[in-house]
């Protein structure tokens, strides 16, 4: 339970939200900078962590930065490489679906560029390490409001706790409150669509290929786990993925083996199913004085290019290193200029990356056999021009643009 501190007690920086994006970042400061005093506030117990039924793609780059964070080595076991992917393009209704686009090597000789990683493993290791490395933790607790001053900011929890800090950082996910209330706008609208999420067993071993299908209502991916199973993000139209995930286990499992197709065995629903709304949320500034934003707190993007988790990733090596180099200039780490370096760096990066998935869904979520012929037409050219398929791997992996010392191996 989160025990009542007064603001006398001052942190260089408080995390509000202890997700992968909240976690990762303690962890990184505090091993970029064992001085550094962090605190995490989240509203969930962290002794639940490993109940996460989810499974999150890890790209290559987020992956060295685990490496040089340290728990890489104790992920490994339990993380599944990613090999192949495949890309589909047809109707429900359609008896064959041709492969136009077929992503296969690695980000390096023997680098896949991404794994698949159980949130259920990722995020007991994350708060282990920032637990050991002497993060503070107020969990379960929930942030309320602030309250800035010209050095520090004085955040109050709902149970009248106030921590007092040099930086408040919001990690508190694409509905983030403490956006709000400081007063950052944003850019965003609703697609409509629902991403169900789900685990499925499978008969044949899928070998590490990953399948990416593009069907009128939306993307239908398999993103393959240990064993004979794989993870599920099942795009439908809102009102269609409410009725499936409400609905019992014989019309589900009907619905999803059209989708999925016989190719890997008989199929078996395993676990829990939700559906998560989707849409497009960018905020237009990513700091404000003595506060910043990171992760879907700054950037709500859709999944079909699977790369939101991959984006907050980005965030905290760029982030952790302005702050940690700032600190070792002896600069004040919730001024403005420092906090600038930060958001150079990485708005410009997330607003692109929003513009082409909202493009890309609008391209492919729909039903025009116009549209489709296009699409089908420029997937088939990618695939025969291999500089260009080496890029789009690039980008998958995570190395595209100016990469920040975790994400290529390297200590900050």
């Amino acid at each position: 339970m989160a025990r009542k501190r007064t603001a006398e007690e001052m942190y260089d920086v408080v995390i509000a939200g202890g997700g992968y994006v909240g976690l990762s970042l303690a962890v990184a400061l505090k091993q970029g900078d064992a001085d550094i005093k962090c605190a995490v506030v989240d509203p969930k117990p962290m002794d639940q962590l490993h109940k996460d039924p989810r499974a999150s793609a890890i790209a290559a780059a987020a992956s060295r930065m685990l490496v040089q964070l340290g728990l890489w080595e104790n992920l490994l076991s339990e993380a599944q490489p990613i090999n192949e992917m495949i890309v589909t393009d047809s109707k429900l209704r359609d008896a064959v679906r041709p492969v136009f686009l077929t992503f296969d090597g690695g980000a390096s000789d023997g680098e896949p560029f991404a794994h698949m990683v159980p949130n259920g493993v990722m995020m007991p290791a994350l708060y282990k390490a920032a637990k050991s490395l002497g993060v503070h933790f107020e969990a379960p607790a929930v942030a309320d409001t602030f309250r800035t001053s010209p050095d520090h900011v004085e955040l109050t929890l709902e149970n009248g706790s106030v921590l007092k800090t040099r930086l408040l950082v919001a990690a508190d996910g694409v509905r983030s409150k403490l956006r709000d209330l400081a007063g950052i706008r944003t850019v965003d609208w609703d697609y409509g669509q629902s991403g169900i999420v789900t685990t499925v067993k499978h008969e044949r071993p899928h070998n590490g290929r990953a399948e990416e299908h593009f069907l009128p209502s939306g993307p239908f991916a398999i993103l393959p786990l240990p064993g004979n199973r794989s993870s599920l993000v099942w795009t439908e139209r809102t009102s269609d993925a409410d009725r499936l995930v409400k609905s019992d286990d014989f019309t589900f499992d009907l619905e999803l083996e059209r989708r999925f197709g016989h190719h890997l065995g008989k199929l078996e629903s395993e676990g829990s199913r939700r559906a998560y709304p989707l849409g497009l949320k960018l905020a237009r500034d990513f700091v404000k004085p003595r506060f910043a934003l990171v992760g879907d707190a700054a950037h709500g993007i859709h999944p079909i290019a699977g790369q939101g988790l991959n984006l907050g990733f980005k965030d905290v090596a760029a982030f952790a290193e302005v702050l940690v180099e700032a600190r070792r200039l002896g600069q004040d780490i919730g001024a403005m200029d420092v906090l600038e370096r930060y958001q150079r760096w990485r708005r410009f990066d997330t607003f692109q990356m929003g513009v082409v998935t909202d493009v890309l869904n609008r391209l492919f979520s729909n039903d025009n056999d116009i549209l489709r012929a296009a699409r089908d037409f420029g997937l088939g050219l990618v695939d025969r021009m291999p500089g260009l398929k080496t890029h789009f791997i690039k980008e998958a992996a995570g190395f595209a643009g100016p990469v920040p010392k975790l994400l290529s191996g390297e200590p900050i």
